[in-house]
């Protein structure tokens, strides 16, 4: 009976033993959030109620940036409309695309490997020099893009000179871009139990029935993986504005990032900058809280009985 009493002791000591090790483990982990995260997002705010240019002591304003930008500001409204516009096609497009890539690697094809590494090479060499090569592409007189349909008997295009293609075109680049993505999903699919596939190929299901309710729900935690991955960096494009088009023509490709940079190492607005930047922080969060909140509709668990 002494040693039945005993043994819920010693295990609630290595349970707090087991807790501390964990607590001490984590201190980095927290240290790390604290000071690379936290506090400098907390001096952006700060930042945001001053007048600074970077060169001379800080005034202390307020929310005055904040009203400016909303009342005065000419680029805010363009810049929000085209940051979204850009999310929303780069999303969309990089998730079909991805996922479809995916599940061609995923088959027993020949050079398979050779495969795999050429589009997942996209996504690791220098941004800049992607879309400096995509320009000569999409270039209006001689671009192979343009030869295409001047081939095909169709008028040419403006891909980056016009402001009704610039996003879309720009969308593109970012959708060719997604390897990262691919692999992902390729790991994912790898993981998608074939019993469940074959079970439904017994019963008769088609391919596109086995895709659509044995791969995707098996696959929604990965596909919310990948969806907020690439929510959040196209929420923060700025290569293209830099290396193409200067956020032009118009205003058109004018993206919240890009109105950032340019109002503090071009207009050395600091304070300014910092508000735009605190507005593009409250924008992600914003579409990421609702995803969050919406995913426990359609993510499933293997072993659990909703979605």
């Amino acid at each position: 009976m002494e040693t039945i009493k005993k043994l819920p002791k010693r295990r609630s000591r290595i349970y707090s033993s087991e807790a501390r090790v964990a607590y001490i483990c984590l201190i980095p982990a927290f240290l790390g959030l604290i000071f690379l995260t936290y506090a400098p997002l907390l001096g952006v705010l700060g930042i945001s109620m001053t007048n600074w240019s970077g060169l001379t002591k800080p005034e202390f304003v307020g929310l005055s940036n904040y009203i400016k930008l909303f009342t005065v500001d000419p680029y805010l409204k363009d810049s929000v409309i085209a940051t979204v516009y850009f999310a929303f096609l780069s999303v969309v497009g990089s998730m079909i695309y991805s996922l479809f890539i995916a599940m061609l690697l995923n088959r027993k094809i020949p050079a398979r490997g050779f495969f795999r590494a050429v589009f997942y090479v996209p996504y690791v060499l220098p941004a800049v020099a992607i879309y400096v090569g995509w320009s000569w592409l999409y270039e209006a007189n001689f671009g192979f893009f343009n030869f295409l349909l001047s081939e095909m008997g169709f008028k040419k295009i403006l891909f980056i000179a016009d402001s009704t293609y610039i996003v879309p075109s720009l969308s593109l680049i970012a959708v060719w871009l997604a390897g990262n993505l691919i692999v992902i999903f390729l790991a994912g699919l790898q993981n998608v139990p074939s019993v469940y596939h074959e079970a439904a190929e017994i019963d008769g299901a088609s391919g596109w029935k086995r895709f659509w309710h044995v791969t995707v729900p098996c696959m929604s935690p990965i596909i919310f993986y990948n969806l907020l991955l690439s929510l959040i960096a196209n929420l923060q494009v700025v290569t293209p504005a830099l290396a193409l088009t200067n956020g032009g023509p118009g205003n058109s490709s004018r993206f919240m990032t890009y109105l950032m940079y340019d109002q503090a190492f071009v207009n050395n607005k600091l304070g300014y900058a910092s508000a735009t930047t605190f507005i593009i922080f409250a924008i992600i969060a914003a579409f990421t809280a609702v995803l969050f909140k919406t995913s426990n509709r359609w993510i499933f668990y293997e072993g659990s009985d909703d979605k």
